[in-house]
């Protein structure tokens, strides 16, 4: 299993956290988040992981070439210029063997999905990708038709909305940062540089294969903030 892993963001949510590193090397439990995320990937037989950094970058990469992991890990360099979700994984594109699709997940999440079940989900659907999705609380939500192919994006608080389905019948999940990407959506990357994810997968949604993959039984982590931090670790402590 190849794989991703959204790393290189600025981490202002964290602050004071990230004052002095970058938010995938603050501490969880005693373990950064970029090795929980990596732990994650290798336990699901990742053993080809692709970092992304730009923040500290020189800190990451000496962090990164001290780590001790069953998985190969390469670096993608964005240390110029920060290029968004959708930017970064274009960038990193190259270094992938194009082959077979690719895991990608953001480094603040933390989670026991099972990534096993989300590829065969992926490969038996020949979904063009798939995105991990729950019933939670979040002021931005996907919209999914009874089928789970992607059909739109809102704005909770603001009622804003992009929709690109014919179905009348939309229901709303949030998204939990991992997705799958199979290579046949390699070569469908708008030109821009610099651009997110999410706003392309709906544009890919009106003519290819963007699915759901709901996992409301797994925990489930955003550790973006100072206070989600503290949630995630008194839960973790408890568990294990």
């Amino acid at each position: 299993m190849e794989a991703m892993i959204f790393a290189a963001g600025l981490g202002t949510r964290l602050r004071p956290l990230t004052n002095d590193r970058p938010k995938a090397l603050v501490d969880v439990c005693g373990q950064t988040l970029l090795q929980h995320c990596i732990t994650m990937l290798e336990n699901n037989g990742a053993d080809r992981i692709v970092v992304n950094v730009h923040h500290f970058a020189d800190k990451m990469k000496n962090f990164i070439g001290n780590l001790k992991c069953k998985a190969d890990i390469a670096i993608s360099d964005e240390s110029s210029l920060l290029l968004d979700t959708g930017g970064g994984l274009k960038k990193a594109i190259g270094l992938f063997s194009g082959k077979e699709p690719i895991v990608i997940a953001n480094v603040d999440i933390l989670t026991n999905i099972n990534l096993r079940k989300i590829m065969q989900q992926h490969i038996d659907s020949k979904a063009d990708a798939t995105l991990a999705i729950r019933q939670r609380q979040s002021s931005r939500v996907l919209l999914f038709d009874s089928q789970m192919q992607l059909g739109g994006w809102q704005n909770v608080k603001t009622g804003e909305s992009i929709i690109v389905s014919h179905s009348k019948e939309l229901k709303p999940f949030a998204f939990s940062g991992i997705h799958i990407m199979s290579p046949s959506l390699f070569d469908k990357f708008p030109d821009d540089e610099v651009f997110p994810i999410i706003p392309h997968y709906l544009n890919l949604a009106k003519t290819h294969k963007i699915v759901g993959y709901q996992h409301d039984s797994d925990y489930w982590f955003d550790a973006g903030s100072v206070e989600k931090i503290a949630e995630a670790e008194r839960f973790l402590k408890e568990k294990f």
